[in-house]
Parts: structure tokens; sequence; C-alpha cells
């Protein structure tokens, strides 16, 4: 229960990974099941090296044959003599092909070395199936026997898992529309993501700075922890002895640029410019990992004013809405062959964007820190974000009116000066 609570994000609050079960088709000692796992979430995706997907079989279930994914592990397959199964693991793990793989070895959303898109970004590219052929399992409704105990890595820890349910068999349409058939059983398995069991730590933070202030509030300091403060990377000169641990198929320690904060990504929001009924944010993102690129990144805003954005520069934008009664939350990520790959640590290792907002003259002020986000997250990871007393300040009128004063008195020396 501790978990199903963790797990829950109010930014998204029905978002979750569906793993459908379906059984095709019967064989003699088992079945032919398509297992297809949708991302409904709408800002978080599973990058490289992509998912791992893991169950405990119910009885002595064998895995005889798979298209579209392999088990990691084959097993104990000594008592079999003719036909060797593809795993007899008692707890199989599975992965996604790889791309280019013979076509023999495809099916349809497979191959994509375990990479699935967001719902909010793309509803195609978040799905992912393989299909399996189970033995030693029975071969009828009665005798099958649902999978226990399923775990998802994504590509790292941080999904908690529901147990198999069964639900309605699913209908299957005819490409001519004319026909319909259905699954014999299908089951379901939720996944949902809880930031808290995938690490500690943030893994970003926010930075802050504004047009009426010389201030710069820069993340806190070890934002992002600073257990690898030992191991980073001075100046990007120093990386070439260290590019060879680079590695895109293993999860590996961050190897990162060394900042006051330790954060692999920092998002700065700058207040740029004011005018009479708009207003004016730029918006950076910038890596300090040398070992990865974000590919189809996300960057989600929550502010009150994002109820009514004008214009979005070199960036796509979509208003998210999880509740009917608010509007005040933007999803932002790059645009397709132009920035959607945020590159590695270095000189181009950062995007950027600027916005235009109309003022809402009942609530729009520059006081107290208004114009600055309420949230942010980056790939679905809520970032580090300064304390209210920290945020750049508008100087309060007494303090404009004395810079105002000093500026004129200063004026009027030079021209008295000038006449001496």
């Amino acid at each position: 229960m501790v978990f199903v609570l963790m797990a829950y994000d109010t930014l998204d609050p029905t978002g979750n990974i569906t793993i459908k079960w379906d059984v095709m088709s019967w064989i003699p000692d088992g079945y032919v099941a398509l297992v297809t796992m949708t991302n409904f979430q709408m800002y978080r995706h599973i990058m490289e090296p992509g998912w791992t997907l893991g169950w405990t079989w119910a009885k002595k279930e064998v895995i005889w044959s798979m298209v579209g994914a392999q088990a990691t592990e084959q097993g104990d397959c000594s008592k079999f003599k003719i036909n060797i199964p593809h795993s007899c693991m008692k707890n199989p793990t599975v992965v996604d092909l790889l791309p280019g793989v013979p076509y023999n070895q495809q099916i349809a959303n497979c191959c994509k070395g375990g990479v699935v898109g967001s719902w909010g970004q793309d509803p195609s590219a978040a799905v992912s199936s393989f299909q399996l052929s189970v033995g030693r399992s029975g071969s009828s409704n009665k005798t099958v026997r649902l999978p226990k105990n399923f775990t998802l890595l994504g590509p790292g820890r941080g999904y908690t898992c529901s147990q198999a349910k069964n639900v309605l068999p699913t209908a299957f349409i005819s490409a001519d529309g004319r026909r319909r058939t259905q699954a014999m059983m299908t089951w379901n398995v939720t996944c949902t993501y809880s930031q808290i069991l995938a690490s500690k730590n943030p893994t970003c933070c926010v930075s802050m700075s504004s047009f009426y202030n010389s201030t710069i509030t820069p993340c806190p300091s070890c934002s992002c922890g600073c257990q690898n403060k030992n191991n980073c990377v001075k100046s990007d000169s120093d990386i070439r002895s260290v590019v060879g641990m680079m590695n895109t198929t293993t999860i590996v320690a961050p190897l990162l640029h060394c900042t006051q904060h330790m954060c692999p990504i920092r998002v700065h929001w700058h207040v740029k410019l004011n005018y009479k009924e708009y207003w004016r944010v730029k918006m950076s993102i910038t890596n300090f990992n040398y070992q990865v690129n974000y590919t189809e990144w996300t960057l989600v805003v929550q502010h009150p004013n994002l109820n009514n954005v004008t214009e979005v520069f070199s960036f796509d934008y979509k208003p998210l809405i999880p509740y009917d009664s608010t509007n005040d939350t933007g999803m932002f990520y790059g645009i397709k062959f132009f920035n959607e790959i945020l590159l590695q640590s270095g000189p181009e290792g950062n995007v950027q964007s600027e916005l235009i907002l109309q003022k809402d003259m009942n609530t729009f002020t520059f006081k107290q820190g208004w114009a600055f986000p309420r949230k942010i997250y980056f790939n679905g990871d809520e970032c580090r974000m300064p304390l209210p007393e920290d945020y750049p300040y508008l100087p309060n009128s007494a303090h404009a009116k004395a810079i105002a004063s000093s500026t004129l008195a200063a004026l009027l020396l030079l021209v008295l000066l000038a006449f001496w």
C-alpha cells in the first residue's frame, strides 16, 4: 500500500505502464501469447538501454520460442533431449530486440532496443510488443495459471507492478473491418513509477534569473547529492581520457562535469522581458552528463500563467490538464530532427527556448517570485528548486526610488562638472 501512495503523480494521476498478456492460440502443452506494453504516462518515457521485464512462473512453464524479444538467460534445459526451449528459467528476464534484426524475428511494435515513448509525445511510439510460446502450462483456460511477481526496469529502478489480473479477452478487428476475433484469455499487469524508489536524490535542478535583478540564483548546492564529487570531470578536455567508458547497452554511473550542484541536468528559467500585455521567458536545459544523450526528452513546467501561452519558440508544446479545474501545467519537448536529442555534456550539450505569455492583469505580478515556476520535471523526474527566499526579488519601491534618485544626482553632478 505504501508503494501505491508513493507512485502517485499529481501532474499525471492516471499515468502507468500497462502490460497486457493475450493468449492467442493453444499448442499441445501450452499456448502462444502476445505481450503488449503500453506507456500511458504523459511525459515519462523509457530511454536506452531500454526496458527489462521479469516474472515468476506459477508452475513449471518453459518458453519454447520468442519473437520480438529474448530471454537473457536460457537456464537449465538439460531435461529436454530433442526440442530445446528458449528459456527454462523459473524467473525469466526478457528484453527487447535491437533494431535491424531479421524480419522473421520481428512483430509489430518490437525491436526498438527497449525504447518506449511517452503517451503525451507520441502514442504510436508508446507501445512495445513481443510474442512467446509457453510450454508445460496446460492448454485450456482452466489449466493455465497467471505468472506472478512481475518486475519492470525502465531502464533503471522505480517501477512497482501489480499482480496479474484476469480481464475481458481482447478483441481484434481484421484489416478490412469485417471480422472480429478475440483472445482465448487476457490478463493485465499495471506498473507505476515512484521517483523515491528510482533514486534517493533528484536527477535535475533549477536555477533562476531575471531582467529586474542582477542576481542569478543557482541550483542549491549538492542538489543531486555529492556522491560523485570525487569522480567528476573538471573540463571538457579531460573527458578524452575516459571516452572509452561510454556504453549504451548497460546502465553505468553518471560521469558528470564538476559543478556545485552535481546534477546531470540543470534547467534555467530566465524572466527576460516585460511588455504591456505580455511577458517573455527564456528556458535553457544543460546536460552535465558525459555518459548520456537524452533522446526524446521532456520538460514539464507548472506555472499559473501557462493557461495563456501565446507562442513557444524552438520547442514543441502541449498543455497538460490532469484536472478540469486547473490549467497551469505544460509539457515541452524537442522538435523532430532539430533538437529532440539533448547531447552529452559539452559545447553542444544544451537546448533553449523562449515563450511569450499573455498577462492576466488580475493575477500577474513580478512580486514574491510569482514569475518563477512552481515545479519543473525533466524526463518525468521532479527537479530540485531553490528556496523561495533565494528567488531573484523585485526591488521594492523605496529601493527603486533610491536607485533612481542616486542616478539623477550623478547625472546632475556630471552636468555641473561640464560647465565648471
